[in-house]
């Protein structure tokens, strides 16, 4: 089974691959920005939040890559809601959507065991 660290480098690579392979147009590249940043923000807030500086810090880091995941479940709504995908890139999208979505339930469930 996968640690979380590793899902979460494996899960901001997938999502640029998938931006990689977007129509090149304007509002794919501002999107692709947008998603590639909060995708990578999750793993990145999990790494710092283990190396906690103190309790409330390991809660606040935790809260902001929740936090990232639902924003990347946004951009890539955005992103599927602009565009017409071919049957293959809207799985990829939905599977990276439910990742997402997984991870923020991790995160929750790691944030209430906190309290």
């Amino acid at each position: 089974m996968q640690n979380l660290e590793e899902r979460t480098l494996a899960f901001a690579i997938r999502v640029r691959k998938f931006v990689r392979g977007l129509p090149k147009i304007t509002a794919n590249y501002e999107d692709g920005k947008q998603v590639i940043r909060s995708s990578g923000s999750v793993g990145a807030n999990y790494i710092e939040a283990n190396e906690k500086l103190g309790p409330k810090d390991l809660g606040y880091r935790m809260k902001i890559a929740r936090k990232e995941a639902k924003e990347t479940v946004y951009w890539l709504k955005v992103i599927s809601g602009s565009n017409e995908f071919e049957k293959d890139k809207l799985k990829e999208n939905d599977y990276l959507i439910d990742e997402a979505e997984q991870l923020q339930r991790i995160l929750s469930a790691i944030i209430n065991k906190l309290q």
